[in-house]
C-alpha cells in the first residue's frame, strides 16, 4: 500500500503544484479547464504508476475534480480553504492505496525513495509558497513593499528549500542559523516599522515552521520505503 500511495503523491503534488499553471489556477471556475485540470491529474497518476487502463484512477481524477469544484465554487480562497481541499485530497489518495495497493509494481522499487523526496521539496517550497501566502494575503496590503518584484516569493522558496534540505541532512543547528542571518538581513528595514517587523517576524516562522514539517513527515515516509542505492552502499 505505501509504495501505491507514495507513487500516488508524488502524481498529485506533480499536478497540483508543478503542471497546474498561473492561467490555469486563475481560470479553474470554468469547467473546461477544471476538466483539463482532471485530465493532468489522471495522466500524472498513470505516469507515476506505470498503469494506464486501472479505472481507479479515473475515479481519482474524478474526485480530484469534485474537491476542486466545491473549493472553487465554494469560494474557498483562504488558508483553511487550501489546507481543507489538500487534506481531502490526501484522503482520496490513501483510500485508492488502500482499495488496490497492487497498482504499484511496474517501475522498480528503487524509485519510491527518489519519488518520496521530489514529493517532500515541492511541497517545501511550491507548496508551502502558496500557504505562507494565504496566511499573509490578510496583511500583505499593510505593508509598503519597496523590494524587487516577486523577491519576497523567491527569499521564501529558497529559505524553505535550505530548511528542508538541512532537516532530511539532520543539520538542525542549520535551520537555526538560518533563522539568524535573516533576521540580520532583515533587521534594518523591520526596526524602522512595527507593523512590517510582525509581517516578517509571521512570514518567517510559518515559512520555516511549513519547511521543518514537511521535513519530517518526508523522514518518516522515507523510513517505510526501501533506501536509496546510495544508503545501500554505505557502512
Amino acid at each position: 500500500m505505501i509504495e501505491t500511495f507514495t507513487a500516488l503523491l508524488f502524481a498529485h503534488v506533480l499536478a497540483d503544484f508543478v503542471f497546474q499553471t498561473k492561467w490555469i489556477n486563475d481560470n479553474k471556475q470554468r469547467f473546461p479547464v477544471l476538466l483539463l485540470h482532471a485530465l493532468i491529474v489522471l495522466i500524472t497518476a498513470q505516469a507515476a504508476l506505470g498503469v494506464y487502463d486501472a479505472p481507479e484512477l479515473l475515479a481519482l481524477a474524478l474526485a480530484h475534480l469534485a474537491i476542486d469544484a466545491v473549493k472553487q465554487w465554494g469560494g474557498f480562497r483562504k488558508l483553511s480553504g487550501f489546507l481543507w481541499d489538500q487534506a481531502a485530497h490526501l484522503l482520496t489518495l490513501l483510500a485508492v492505496a488502500a482499495y488496490v495497493p497492487s497498482l504499484w509494481g511496474v517501475w522498480p522499487d528503487t524509485a519510491l525513495p527518489l519519488m518520496a523526496l521530489a514529493t517532500g521539496f515541492i511541497l517545501a517550497t511550491r507548496a508551502g509558497g502558496f500557504a505562507v501566502g494565504l496566511l499573509m494575503q490578510p496583511h500583505s496590503m499593510r505593508i509598503r513593499n519597496n523590494g524587487l518584484k516577486g523577491g519576497g516569493w523567491t527569499i521564501g522558496v529558497l529559505e524553505r528549500g535550505l530548511v528542508f534540505v538541512l532537516i532530511l541532512a539532520e543539520l538542525p543547528l542549520g535551520v537555526g542559523f538560518l533563522i539568524a542571518a535573516k533576521s540580520i538581513l532583515r533587521f534594518g528595514t523591520a526596526s524602522r516599522d512595527q507593523r512590517t517587523a510582525e509581517y516578517v517576524i509571521i512570514g518567517t516562522l510559518a515559512s520555516f515552521g511549513w519547511a521543518i514539517l514537511i521535513g519530517f513527515a518526508t523522514q518518516g515516509l522515507l523510513s517505510l520505503l526501501p533506501p536509496l542505492e546510495i544508503t545501500a552502499l554505505l557502512p
